[in-house]
């Protein structure tokens, strides 16, 4: 689906964007344009891939001229651009509106504007009874894009993706494990008893393309993926890397979870199993309905919330060969990429 096309890929400095051009680039797709406000990244991405199909455009979510302009003979975007650091958000709220509320507005807006075939939004679990900031405005981005998608006027698709924990991304807690531990300190873990739902970035991608190939506008839609216990990830991190501490508990921090959800139990009562993924369809109601306005529901779901605690659960020996499939820690164990993630 991507020969000959061009690709828009919002926040493409960032560990997706990156995972998504190791993928492609060298494919017969057209052109990718990267899209950030970042130029020292853009400028590293640059001299890294030195690749012609690779485009550059500096500029902001929340300025809709800087989005249409990159929009412009663009088949598809892959909206990446967000605040994600809970602790940001939870300081900087109104920040985390402009950029993830406000910003995917713009993006859908601007891709509607210019014809764009296909968008694919890329959310988050804690958009799910969210607790805090950054889940309330990645919540409100994915009814932004869903309501767009159905508003009956537009020709663009639109869907909406959400993922857990995505390992070894820039930021993610194993890259802080594993400098810890090269710098003999001890692993700093919230709660040992806190589950992460575990997902490669291959696996994030994967999501996104399934989406991309599967959206006929307004889903929702998720991969089903394996969880941990922050204690698991700790002891296996430390055994992989020959960790001498023993794991400092520090508390949780503000705003976090003990346990993740990708689906609530309201989705759930209508996702389609898929086998790998789950789709929820749109709602495509308007205000006139009345059967759940004024009538009621005539049944209830006995549906339950899809969480990091209620996949399946890896073990140490099942999370270290995890680990060992990762890229970014091979490289660690040779040396490389102690002190961040991708």
């Amino acid at each position: 689906m991507l020969k000959n096309k061009t690709l828009l890929i919002t926040g493409g400095t960032g560990s997706f964007g990156n995972a998504v051009l190791r993928r492609y680039l060298d494919t017969d797709i057209k052109e990718i344009r990267i899209f950030s406000r970042d130029e020292k990244k853009q400028d590293d991405m640059r001299k890294k891939y030195n690749n012609p199909k690779l485009k550059f455009y500096i500029g902001d979510t929340r300025d809709y001229n800087s989005v249409a302009h990159a929009m412009q003979n663009v088949d598809y975007v892959f909206h990446a651009a967000a605040l994600k650091q809970v602790p940001s958000c939870e300081f900087f709220p109104m920040e985390a509106v402009r950029t993830n509320v406000l910003g995917t507005g713009n993006v859908v807006n601007a891709a509607i504007a210019n014809g764009v075939k296909n968008v694919v939004c890329l959310s988050t679990d804690k958009a799910v009874y969210p607790i805090n900031a950054m889940g309330m405005s990645k919540a409100l981005m994915e009814k932004v894009a869903i309501s767009n998608a159905i508003s009956g006027t537009c020709e663009t698709k639109i869907a909406v993706t959400r993922y857990g924990n995505v390992m070894c991304s820039r930021g993610s807690v194993i890259p802080l494990f594993i400098n810890q531990i090269h710098n003999n300190q001890p692993i700093t873990i919230t709660d040992p008893n806190m589950t992460r739902y575990m997902m490669s970035l291959d696996n994030a991608v994967d999501l996104v393309m399934y989406a991309f190939e599967k959206s006929k506008g307004g889903e929702l839609i998720i991969q089903k993926a394996p969880a941990c216990t922050i204690q698991v990830l700790a002891e296996a991190v430390t055994e992989l890397f020959g960790g001498k501490l023993p794991p400092q508990v520090i508390g949780t921090r503000h705003g976090e979870k003990l346990y993740e959800s990708l689906l609530t139990r309201e989705e759930m009562a209508k996702a389609i199993d898929c086998g790998g993924y789950y789709i929820v369809p749109p709602d495509v109601r308007d205000l006139n309905y009345g059967q759940y306005f004024s009538d009621g529901k005539k049944e209830f779901s006995e549906s339950l919330d899809y969480t990091s605690h209620s996949t399946t659960r890896l073990d140490k020996r099942e999370m270290i060969d995890l680990l060992l499939s990762l890229d970014y820690v091979q490289g660690a164990l040779s040396g490389e990429n102690r002190n961040e993630g991708y």
